[in-house]
């Protein structure tokens, strides 16, 4: 699957219609977002379960705002429409197949009752 292109029309549709959505915002003039791309693009054709969207921060400033986006790239991972991953910085290959790895092996039973936990406290 290739990447898709969120806006804010379609971002919170994209994350909670999907059981894993990684997002990676990004920006034409970022210089390690266009060293990350590739690799993003990439591993989006060998994961045709996972939903790969990017956003453009210059084009969404009031999404990446509200998504409280201060540094790029940043990639977050969605897992049933709640956020498990979030990091900035541009990943090598072999770290963001460890992290789609690490979110497709969530047990997110356990991950709700620990949210509620937390909630509760």
């Amino acid at each position: 699957m290739s990447t898709v292109n969120l806006t804010a029309e379609t971002f919170e549709q994209t994350v909670t219609g999907n059981d894993i959505v990684l997002v990676d915002w990004w920006a034409e003039w970022c210089g390690p977002c266009k060293m990350f791309g590739p690799v993003y693009d990439k591993a989006s054709e060998q994961h045709p379960d996972v939903v790969f969207g990017k956003v453009d921060t210059e084009d969404q400033q009031a999404l990446a705002a509200g998504a409280g986006i201060s540094s790029i790239p940043t990639l977050m991972a969605f897992r049933d429409g709640m956020l498990v991953f979030r990091q900035p910085g541009a990943l090598p290959a072999r770290d963001l197949e460890s992290v789609i790895d690490q979110v497709k092996k969530l047990d997110m039973d356990d991950v709700r009752a620990k949210m509620a936990e937390q909630q509760k406290a």
